[in-house]
């Protein structure tokens, strides 16, 4: 029995000099990092965020440096400033401020090639250091639009917006009266920047010419403004063709001028005028898009075309032009007016329809009335009968019973 208490008298002691040990090293790793930590407090560095060609600020914080040597570096490990001596010859590199508590270097027209880790050191018994990050961004300018082939009437139109040259990635969206239109987003990296292109298709027509498709850019760096450039339409489509008579009824003697309304894309540039199975008068006048008959006679009778074309198509429209002579033409302008005429008559349908309608219901009412005396005098009649069979009234009475 004693010597089970014995041994665990040695197991005891054994379990308290390890608990110890264990408490003694709990404690200097405690201390270790606390040290770390203190350490690592001795210089302190901020990571800065510029636009490209802007200017950015590097801050390296001491807790203390007197006495102790700092230098600085650019993320190739060049030494930019020693103390407060310059050791790099770029004159974009400036000692703005230097105390036993701070270094400030200010770096204008910064680059892409300036982004990455600065390390500030510090020199004193033992060496600290941090790295301040330097990240540029680079902005998109006004993305480019590229048309892929010429729009055309009846076919499909395929639009390109690039940003050649962003960091990070622009965003790009296409629009169309305010509405999105939905497109294909690409982008490809070339070393630190990105080229971001979206593609939008979608069919268009001849109304679509002239539309304005805009592009717009999105990027970090522009602060909720948005970089766009517009696109007009340029849509082709055949030509159309509309002829304009100067006056409406011509007699003999009067002029005559016929306008060629032409459109398409590209606007045709040669306008032909001919006559329908006949060539054209001698006195005929033509001028590009017009046709002059200086005084018409019975002879200028006849059908006149003007036609065009441009690569997309053909078009023509026709003019019939006849003369009358001087009474049928006097005689026409005494007459009533087509329109007054006109409106006479619809008054006149309209009373008609009138008539008919009162008709038809005054004839149904009419058949309605007899139908029920009808049958409400059926035993009268009936006693009428019986009474002329028996020879019992007079004839003025039956005439009375009757009617």
């Amino acid at each position: 029995m004693y010597r089970q208490r014995d041994g665990a008298g040695e197991w005891g002691s054994m379990a308290a000099g390890f608990k110890g040990n264990y408490i003694r090293a709990i404690g200097i790793l405690l201390l270790l990092a606390a040290a770390g930590r203190a350490l690592a407090q001795e210089v302190q560095a901020e990571n800065v965020t510029v636009v490209e060609g802007g200017v950015a600020e590097i801050n390296c914080k001491f807790r203390q440096n007197e006495g102790s040597t700092v230098v600085i570096q650019n993320p190739h490990r060049q030494t930019l400033f020693f103390n407060r001596d310059r050791a790099l010859k770029d004159d974009r590199f400036q000692l703005e401020e230097f105390t036993q508590k701070q270094v400030k270097i200010r770096v204008s027209n910064v680059t892409l090639e300036d982004e990455g880790g600065y390390f500030c050191q510090l020199y004193m018994e033992d060496t600290h250091h941090q790295i301040a990050t330097l990240t540029v961004l680079v902005p998109p300018d006004n993305p480019l639009v590229e048309i892929k082939e010429q729009a055309v009437e009846g076919h499909e139109v395929e639009l390109n917006c690039i940003a050649p040259r962003t960091k990070p990635a622009a965003t790009l969206r296409w629009s169309r009266d305010r509405r999105e239109l939905k497109g294909i987003s690409n982008k490809q990296e070339s070393g630190k920047t990105f080229s971001v292109t979206n593609t939008v298709k979608f069919s268009v027509d001849r109304k679509d010419n002239g539309a304005i498709i805009t592009c717009e850019a999105t990027h970090p760096a522009l602060k909720g403004q948005k970089k766009q450039t517009q696109y007009v339409l340029d849509v082709q489509y055949s030509p159309t063709v509309k002829i304009q008579p100067s006056q409406g009824v011509l007699r003999e003697g009067d002029g005559l001028t016929l306008t060629c309304g032409v459109t398409g894309n590209p606007l045709p540039s040669k306008i032909i005028w001919s006559r329908l199975n006949e060539t054209l008068s001698d006195r005929v006048e033509i001028h590009g898009d017009t046709l002059n008959i200086p005084s018409l006679s019975m002879l200028d009778n006849g059908t006149y075309i003007c036609s065009t074309s441009n690569k997309h198509g053909r078009a023509s429209d026709q003019y019939v032009l006849v003369v009358y002579d001087p009474g049928a033409i006097i005689e026409a302008h005494t007459s009533v007016p087509y329109a007054i005429i006109g409106g006479i008559l619809a008054i006149l349908v309209f009373l008609v329809i009138c008539v008919l309608i009162i008709m038809v219901w005054c004839s149904v009412r009419q058949k309605g009335s007899y139908l029920t005396h009808e049958a409400s005098g059926l035993d009268e009649h009936g006693e009428a009968r019986e009474a002329f069979l028996n020879g019992g009234d007079s004839h003025k009475r039956k005439e009375e019973f009757f009617i």
